[in-house]
């Protein structure tokens, strides 16, 4: 499915995103390899994907769901990461984060985590057009909670 051409984000921001997939921190290589070739029952997830003006570690398109991970750094721009994830909430895309620790120590915890959230946003998405002229899945909607990140 191709996302709007409003997600794809301005050159800069491509090239940059491109940058960013070269040095990798021990926790996005640590996750990138239990979830790249569909590794979370089949799930698609692209690393340093680029979406607007911003870039996302990880994004799986399935489930418009960005995966955030959140070295020491965050705890000093906690208002930047809540304006940021608002921003993408508008997009439609749900943001959860989780502190590079959490991937490091306890990864079987963080993949449940993304599985769940996944398979939650998948099963409550509207149903496309065709599957709607086709009789498909019906109803559906985004859930109503908000879009805050969460950390486990």
């Amino acid at each position: 499915m191709r996302q709007p051409d409003r997600w794809r984000g301005s050159q800069r921001v491509r090239r940059a995103a491109k940058e960013l997939r070269q040095p990798m921190t021990e926790a996005e290589q640590k996750l990138w390899a239990a979830v790249r070739r569909n590794g979370i029952e089949g799930l698609h997830f692209r690393r340093q994907h680029p979406v607007g003006r911003f870039i996302l570690d990880f994004y799986c398109a399935q489930a418009t769901l960005a995966v955030e991970l959140d070295g020491p750094i965050h705890a000093d721009q906690v208002e930047r990461d809540l304006a940021r994830t608002d921003a993408l909430g508008r997009l439609g895309i749900r943001v959860i984060r989780f502190p590079n620790e959490a991937v490091l120590q306890d990864l079987d915890v963080v993949l449940s985590r993304i599985q769940s959230e996944a398979e939650a946003r998948i099963r409550s998405s509207p149903p496309s057009p065709a599957e709607r002229v086709e009789g498909g899945r019906g109803g559906g909607g985004l859930s109503a909670a908000p879009n805050r990140p969460q950390l486990i």
